[in-house]
């Protein structure tokens, strides 16, 4: 479904299952953007955005996750994603996620919140 939701808007280069193949993609396509997910097998999401930015990729990261957990959330933050949209939000927010990141602004979905606001987009 996400490839689909995706596709009328981005080129979407790849799919992967595990955070090291996300890292060795990286690397050899050079996205604009990545979408992660917490939850990968191997290499987890947060882990595997450490990696991409340490490496000196400028392609910027969306976590989709389940994760509703503010901790998640900042852990996100500080490894440099633009974005963090919950699953069951998908449909609407995935699409304008990606748009606020490729302009540099924060997105952050629904009802979840950083240090305090609740605004669930954040602006950069």
């Amino acid at each position: 479904m996400t490839v689909r939701l995706l596709q009328p808007e981005f080129n979407v280069l790849k799919t992967v299952g595990d955070g090291q193949a996300v890292v060795d993609e990286v690397a050899a396509l050079n996205p604009d953007l990545v979408v992660l997910d917490i939850s990968m097998p191997g290499l987890n999401g947060i882990e595997a955005a450490l990696r991409l930015k340490a490496s000196g990729s400028n392609a910027k990261v969306v976590f989709l996750t389940v994760h509703r957990d503010p901790d998640y959330l900042e852990s996100a933050l500080a490894v440099g994603a633009l974005g963090y949209v919950i699953k069951d939000r998908l449909a609407s927010e995935l699409v304008p996620a990606l748009r606020e990141a490729l302009a540099g602004r924060q997105f952050i979905s629904g009802s979840l919140s950083v240090a305090g606001n609740t605004d669930s987009r954040i602006r950069g």
